[in-house]
């Protein structure tokens, strides 16, 4: 795939590292050419001096070509242009914005423009492991109308088959994590202590989720 990355910083340094030893071709756009000192010795994409929404600049990084691009600088106005630009001029599939302030990155994914909330994002990893049984979900698609979100396996389930643990249309066992790895063949599997389910939610039935596990039989 061919890359853009807007901004060179710790976050645009590593992803530019990791997709180039991934074998994908990848443009680097930084406004200081010092950030350029953060890519690792054998990274084999390409640098730019220049302004992520300069046209001069994003024709020498081949945006007319690219599959993909991610706006990680540290203006969230910056990055927010830059994926318009990227959107709307140059039709780029695939493009991200990385977003600090979480009332923007609302507002900008209902307008259909993927960000990352970084605040956000870290607050809900956090609380995810300080109270898993009331924490948020841990995902969400664009429209905000499917929810990824994790419980903890009650105790009562425990020695007991998940197959049914669910309600058609609204919630859905879509994995178990059982002692550091993921499963996905959940019908066919006994609850354990210390299991951590995740769950495919409709919007709206969380109250249904936590019902539901509450009420498992002992």
């Amino acid at each position: 795939m061919k890359v853009v990355i807007i901004g060179c910083g710790r976050v645009g340094s590593g992803l530019a590292n990791a997709l180039s030893e991934e074998g994908h071709h990848v443009v680097v756009i930084d406004k200081s050419k010092r950030a350029f000192r953060r890519l690792d010795v054998g990274f084999l994409g390409k640098t730019i001096v220049g302004s992520g929404f300069d046209r001069d600049a994003l024709s020498s990084a081949g945006a007319h070509e690219a599959d993909a691009l991610a706006a990680v600088t540290s203006g969230d106005n910056s990055n927010i242009l830059c994926a318009r630009i990227a959107r709307e001029n140059y039709q780029i599939p695939n493009v991200v914005a990385r977003i600090y302030d979480p009332r923007r990155a609302e507002i900008y994914q209902r307008l259909g423009i993927p960000t990352v909330a970084t605040v956000t994002w870290t607050i809900d990893q956090v609380r995810r492991w300080l109270l898993p049984e009331t924490s948020p979900h841990s995902w969400s698609d664009a429209s905000g109308s499917l929810l990824i979100i994790e419980r903890p396996l009650p105790e009562a389930l425990a020695g007991r088959s998940l197959s049914a643990l669910g309600i058609p249309g609204e919630i859905q066992l879509i994995a178990v994590t059982r002692s550091g790895v993921s499963r996905l063949d959940v019908k066919d599997l006994v609850g354990q202590e210390r299991d951590m389910l995740q769950f495919a939610v409709v919007a709206g039935a969380e109250d249904k989720l936590n019902e539901l596990l509450q009420g498992a039989p002992r």
